[in-house]
Formats: structure tokens, sequence, C-alpha cells
């Protein structure tokens, strides 16, 4: 009974806090499952579910609200580094992690392996360039770095329009994924899922800060985590590949394989369209120019790796950390937990479109009466909701290859229904899905409201604001931002996966080169990191239009997915130049920088707080 005794203080009891909270998740699920065979219908479960975690990640924010500014900012900075790596993990697996990433593998095979490669090899940067050392400066925000580093309010205040402008449109595609899984499990509008989604995003960071969203996203990444593991194993089993899908699963890539000629794909050209969705006749298409290609691999992999180490809700969690070292470990244990969701994607991906197209398999619809797949139940759960469309266009009753279609965002979601699994699967991927969408939401809205209330309100507007109404100020924020993303989200202007992309190519136009210069060049100066900052964020943003909206033919093949490329090149040249044709910084904070990088002299440096 030990286990249950919790004595001393919070942060020491997390091992046993943290296992009876998946414990009692589990038990949850076993009772879903049991309630399901005693008749309980699949609509009461997806509600359960989704509600049930929502309470429960409400009431750990409510548990954890503060009024204390260090605790409210950076959780106090004694978050140990594997609990700190789950809140990472959770924080860093978005909706397009979790809902859409295996959902593009599914549609587009190989090119989206580009997202897999580049947010896991951006953590390599994150470690090697960044997350030491910013910690060692002891600052609260990212632009409070760029602030302190640099000197003056003017490159404080752009380090602030570059995170907006990127976590904005991050968070747009959050609460996106909120409401594509909110239509799906509770029968309402996306429109009002976005709503619904806010409203449980709101409740777990209004009032604690950083310290609730911290100890809401370690139980968020046990749901998510638990989620999308549980499917793709029991699939693999079902199938006979084995009880490790992550290694087993070429053997369903080679039956894929052989069944794609027979059925038509990359032959059988949709002749209708529907917008906002793919048929699978595009799966395996083989480029006309390998060569661009390949280029367009490895620049949408440079996109996403230099713009996962300039996300400032992803640096601002090693600001939580007790110390340098523990910030340097938390990186490690970051990659660990998110390694075993990227390394999950392509086998859910590969093993989910095997039970569509092979017709020796149950759950087949390809080639079969459409009208028998129009009495599907999800079939007809994800047409209601607009997900998903079959057309005969050729009028001979039967389903083919281009005759399907759907949004690459409900693959996953859709899934354990795809594979005739225990509807309480379908409910714990839901749960798992909406879990990812608000961690990544919570950290990105409190990133937005914190840098506006701290660097703008606090640090340029009013320098004597008392702690009381700092804080209102950011809660205030946190609410407005917040309804502005859930008002755009509903509108679908992109995909969840393109939105990703574009506040990754934003953040690594404006934040990257004076992020790392700041650190690794003690020669940066204040006008160098304000040219970079206005002329990268300023040619990204320019770029994207152009090639989007204006017409604009491709510069060196990258489209509206690589702009970063174009603002990163520009930050970099305009900061280096204007920063050896202007006065290098004062010798203290030559020295400054010098001493954080020093590994022995843990000496927390910056502004004070």
């Amino acid at each position: 009974m030990s286990l249950f005794r919790i004595q001393g203080k919070f942060v020491d009891n997390l091992p046993k806090i943290y296992a009876m909270y998946t414990g009692g998740f589990l038990l949850f699920v076993a009772l879903m499952a049991v309630f399901e065979q005693l008749g309980g219908s699949a609509d009461t479960i997806g509600i359960l579910f989704v509600a049930f975690t929502i309470v429960i990640y409400a009431l750990i924010g409510w548990l954890s609200r503060t009024m204390q500014v260090d605790a409210y900012y950076v959780a106090g900075r004694e978050v140990p580094p594997v609990f700190n790596g789950m809140a990472t993990a959770a924080d860093w697996m978005s909706g397009a992690s979790f809902v859409a990433m295996a959902g593009g593998i599914y549609m587009a095979g190989h090119p989206y392996l580009a997202f897999v490669v580049g947010w896991t090899g951006g953590y390599v940067l994150v470690a090697v360039l960044m997350a030491p050392y910013l910690r060692k400066f002891g600052c609260y925000t990212v632009p409070d770095f760029i602030g302190t580093r640099y000197g003056g309010n003017t490159a404080r205040l752009l380090a602030v329009l570059v995170l907006v402008v990127a976590s904005f449109t991050y968070v747009t595609a959050q609460i996106n994924a909120t409401g594509t899984i909110a239509a799906r499990a509770l029968s309402i509008p996306f429109e009002v899922g976005v709503w619904f989604g806010l409203l449980g995003i709101l409740l777990c960071s209004m009032l604690g800060g950083m310290r609730a969203v911290t100890w809401t996203q370690v139980a968020q990444y046990i749901v998510l985590i638990i989620a999308y593991l549980v499917p793709v194993f029991w699939m693999s089993i079902k199938q006979d590949f084995g009880w490790f899908p992550q290694f087993a699963y070429g053997d369903a890539v080679a039956r894929i394989n052989e069944l794609e000629p027979m059925l038509g794909v990359g032959v059988l050209k949709p002749t209708d369209k529907v917008a906002g969705m793919s048929a699978l006749s595009v799966l395996h298409a083989t480029p006309a120019n390998t060569a661009l290609a390949s280029w367009q691999f490895v620049t949408l992999v440079a996109c996403m790796m230099m713009g996962t180490a300039s996300l400032p809700h992803i640096l601002m969690r090693y600001f939580t950390t007790p110390s340098v070292r523990a910030a340097r470990s938390s990186v490690a244990w970051s990659l660990f937990f998110i390694t075993l969701l990227y390394f999950t994607a392509p086998a859910l991906a590969t093993l989910t479109k095997l039970q569509v197209l092979d017709p020796n398999l149950a759950t087949s619809i390809i080639g079969k009466a459409v009208a028998d797949v129009n009495a599907l139940e999800w079939i007809q759960k994800w047409s209601a909701v607009d997900m998903l469309k079959v057309i005969d266009s050729n009028g001979d009753g039967i389903l083919q290859i281009n005759e399907f279609f759907m949004r690459a965002d409900i693959v996953v979601l859709a899934t354990p229904e795809i594979a005739g699994l225990p509807y309480v699967i379908s409910g714990l991927v839901a749960a798992g899905g909406m879990a990812a969408a608000m961690s990544t939401a919570d950290g990105l809205l409190l990133a937005i409201a914190n840098a506006l209330s701290h660097d703008l309100y606090y640090k340029i507007i009013d320098p004597k604001a008392e702690t009381r109404k700092r804080l209102l100020v950011a809660r205030t924020l946190l609410f407005a931002i917040g309804a502005a993303g859930a008002y755009v989200a509903a509108q679908r202007l992109t995909g969840i996966l393109g939105a990703v992309a574009w506040a990754f190519d934003f953040a690594m136009s404006g934040l990257f080169f004076p992020l790392v210069l700041g650190v690794w060049w003690k020669r940066a100066n204040r006008q160098g990191a304000i040219a970079g900052m206005a002329i990268g964020l300023a040619a990204g943003s320019w770029y994207l239009y152009m090639v989007k909206w204006g017409g604009m033919a491709l510069w060196f093949g990258l489209n509206d997915l690589r702009f970063g490329i174009i603002g990163a090149a520009a930050s970099l040249i305009a900061m280096v130049a204007v920063t050896l044709m202007t006065e290098a910084p004062d010798k203290e904070t030559q020295d400054m920088v010098d001493e954080i990088r020093i590994p022995s002299g843990q000496t927390i440096l910056g502004s004070t707080h």
C-alpha cells in the first residue's frame, strides 16, 4: 500500500502520482470495454472517453493554479528531466504528429517521411545548439533571451512578433485537430468542435500557466502514447505480422506493392474533385523528376529541423528544469518519448492501408459493391461530418480506387473502425488525438500569452506592473488569442500538416540564426539580430504569399511548405552583413556569451525577473 501514500513535496512523488493516474486510465478503458460488451452505444463511448480525459486535464489545471510569477512562467524551475521529457514530447507531438502525419504517409508514402526525419532530427539541433545554453541564461521566454542577449526593446519586440506569427499559425492547426476529433466523437459540426476543443485547452492552462501545462502534458502524453500504440499492435497481431510491427511491417509493404497494380493505383485517375479530400490513386506515384523529388525531400527535412530548433513553445520547456545538466538530460528523454510514436507512424499507415486494399481481409472496400460500402457504419459516420466521400463516377456499382475520397487527417482516428476493432479502441484513439492536440495548443497559447504579457507588457509598456496585474494580463491574452485561433481554424484555410509546416517556416525565418548566433558568435550584435529577424520574416512571408496566392513560379523548387529556406537564408545574410558593418557588443556582453558555453560554470546569467 506504500504506492498510495503521498508524503513530502509534489515533485518527489511524481512516479507514484502518475503510476496511479496510468492505472486509473487503464481501468477506465477496461470499464468502457465492458460497457461496450453490455451493449453501450459507440456514440456514448466516444463522448465518455473525450469528456473523461478533458475533465481530468481540467482538474489538474485547477489544482495547479498559481499566482506566483516563477511558477506561472517556468513551473518554478523544478521539473525533473524524465517528466520534462514527457511534457515536452506531449507539447511537441501535436495534432500533426498524432492525427495528420500517418495520414500523410498513408496518402502519399515516402515524401511524408521528411516530417518524421526532420522533426526527430530537429531535437539534435535543440540538444547541441540551444537547450542547455538558453537554460543557463535564466530567462522566462525566447524573446526574453533575445532582449537580454542583444539589449534594447526593438530586438525584444521583433522576437515577440516572430513568436506570435509562428505560434498562432501552429495553434490554429491544433484547434483544427481538436475540431476534427470532437466532430466525430461527439457527432457535432466541425465548426462547433473547434470551440469545444478550445474550452478544454483554456481549462488546462489559464489558471496555472506553465506549472499547470507541465503536469497536464505529462498526463496527456500517457494517454496519447497508449492510444497510438494499441491499435497498431492489435492490427499487427491480427494480420499475423508479429508482436513488433515497427520491425515487421515490411511484409505489409510488399503486399501493398503487389496490390497496387491490380487495383489501378497510379493508373485510374479521379474524374471528380472533392475539396479537402484525396483519392487513393496518388499512392506511390513515381516522380517525373527524381532529382527534384530528392531536393524537395531534403529541403523539407531542413525546414522541419531548423523550425524545431526555433519554436518558442518547445525551447521554453527547457527553462523549467532545475539545472543546465537537467536541461540537457531533458532533451534526451524528449527524443526517446517522441521516437516511440514516430517509429510507429509508418507501420500504422501501412497496416491501415492494407486493411482497405487487401481483398483477403474482411475489412477491404476497394472492389466491393458501392451499396455495401456505403452501408458500413464507419463510412456513414465519417461521411456525415464531411471527412469522407464515396462517388460512383462510372456508375458500375463497384468501388474503384479513384472513387474513394477522404481527408488524410482522419486516417489515424478512423483506423480502429477501418480495421474492425472494438469501438472502445476508437474512443481511446479519439482521446489520444485530443490529448496530442490539446497539449501542443496549451504550450503554444501559453508561449504567445507569456511573450505578450512578460516581454511586451511588463518589459516595455509597464515595467512597474505588480504580479497580480501581470498574471491577469497573461490570462486575458490567453483567452483572446485562443478565441482568435478557434475562429481562424473554423475557416479551414489549410490542412493540419500544411499549417504546421508554415509555423516551422515562420519560426526558422525569423528566429533560428538570431538564436544560434546569439549563443555561438559573441560578435553578433543588436543591429545584426534586428536585421536578421526583420528581413528573414519579411522575405519568408513574401515568398509564401507570392507562390501560394501571387502566381509566382517556384524558386529552386521550393513550394509553400519550404519557404523557410528563403527566409532563413535572408536572415543569415542580413544578420552577418549588418553585424560586421556595425560596432561589436561591449566586453561584458561578449564575456557573458563566452560563459554560457562553459560546461563547468553553471552560473545563471541574464536579466533579473
